[in-house]
């Protein structure tokens, strides 16, 4: 452990904020500004562990563990039946205003940054459309907003990471050449089908079938209760693995494979999610320090007056805009509405498709997305973090 010092500080961070982390749920500090800024001041220090920065030996596999169980999370916490019956909300914001906040991304980036590949700015502007319902902790946990519109932006959090992954994967293989010359037709076909087939259909298969041995261990009082809560890591671990093995994408399939998990019985499923958000939550928090260890330093350099503009905007205009539009005439107030554009944070989705597509391209050529990427996110944190309960109050007077 003397060797890897990280792991010790990482374990003091989690364990001094943890004493006061009760009192921190309803202000205005939250664990993402406290990691973010540690990590900023321990950059300051000539470390040998950031000389690589995001291209060192241990962030590809921090990054890919951490995406493929908060995916696996975010699918396995989506109450499908619950869903069904109150589907409307979440319903036009991923299927209209997901892929319109993507468009605005795009349209608005291109004339902004000329100096940029225009593929490039779809890739950040897709990288940037998923929202982190965490990131404003207050809206999505506290009594004065009504359960409706939490769960909405819930749903649409956990959802969007999956629903926006697709499309990035496409931007970041046209762009390391990884999907062949041109627009080969069988190759297309050929590459859409082991990525996005593949995946799916294995990590249903892989969580449908490994939830009914659990949940059948756990009928017959096989299973102890410690490894029922183990199971959700193994599950999502196995559907990433299988479908890598197979030629699909693992990190859709870990996404599917917590959605169609087979465990149906409540208290199993709440002991699986409780271990799997906890497990979660260590690399969250580890991602979000390393975001300012590595990730600012290497960013500050390249925001101009262009970056502030455009991430002000992807935090507004970008989002709320489409918001918008896919709930209109949907029986919501524009107070409700305006509400529910403005807390799509940009957190955890944003810094590990990034980091995703680091590791694939490489730095040179995408500085500019990156820090830009970077500076929304660290904006985020704050803006939302520190908005999350004074605007919550608006539901207080309301109601």
């Amino acid at each position: 452990m003397h060797d890897h010092p990280i792991v010790v500080f990482m374990a003091l961070l989690i364990l001094g904020y943890g004493l006061f982390s009760k009192k921190a749920e309803n202000s205005i500090i939250t664990a993402p500004m406290i990691f973010v800024v540690i990590g900023l001041l321990v950059s300051f220090f000539d470390l040998e562990l950031l000389s690589e920065g995001p291209k060192a030996d241990f962030v590809k596999p921090l990054m890919e563990f951490t995406l493929l169980l908060v995916l696996f999370i975010d699918g396995s916490t989506i109450d499908l039946k619950s869903l069904r019956k109150d589907r409307a909300l979440p319903f036009r914001l991923l299927t209209f205003g997901l892929p319109l906040t993507m468009i605005a991304g795009a349209v608005i980036a291109i004339p902004m940054f000329p100096e940029v590949r225009p593929l490039i700015l779809i890739m950040m502007a897709f990288i940037l459309a998923p929202t982190d319902a965490a990131l404003g902790q207050a809206v999505v946990t506290g009594e004065q907003v009504p359960r409706r519109i939490r769960q909405t932006i819930n749903v649409e959090s956990g959802l969007n990471d999956g629903i926006g992954l697709p499309p990035i994967l496409v931007c970041i293989a046209l762009l390391s050449g990884s999907a062949g010359e041109g627009f080969d037709g069988q190759y297309w076909l050929t590459f859409v089908a082991k990525q996005f087939i593949y995946g799916p259909v294995i990590g249903g298969i892989v969580g449908w079938g490994c939830g009914k041995l659990v949940e059948l261990a756990f009928k017959k009082g096989m299973m102890a209760n410690v490894y029922q809560m183990l199971a959700s890591v193994s599950i999502a671990v196995l559907s990433f693995w299988c479908a890598e093995f197979l030629g699909g994408n693992g990190f859709i399939a870990a996404y599917v494979a917590g959605m169609l998990l087979g465990a149906q019985n409540e208290h199993l499923r709440e002991r699986m999610k409780e271990f799997g958000e906890a497990g979660s939550q260590i690399m969250i928090l580890f991602i979000f320090l390393l975001v300012g260890m590595i990730l600012v330093p290497i960013s500050y350099q390249f925001w101009d007056w262009r970056s502030f503009v455009y991430a002000i905007l992807s935090l507004t205009v970008i989002r709320m805009i489409p918001v918008a539009i896919s709930l209109f005439r949907s029986g919501l107030d524009m107070k409700t509405i305006w509400f529910i554009g403005w807390f799509g944070p940009r957190g955890i989705a944003s810094v590990l498709y990034m980091l995703m597509a680091i590791i694939a391209l490489g730095i040179e050529g995408y500085e500019k997305i990156i820090s830009i990427i970077t500076l929304t996110v660290i904006l985020s944190i704050f803006l939302h973090g520190v908005s999350a309960v004074p605007l919550s109050g608006i539901f207080k007077r309301k109601y």
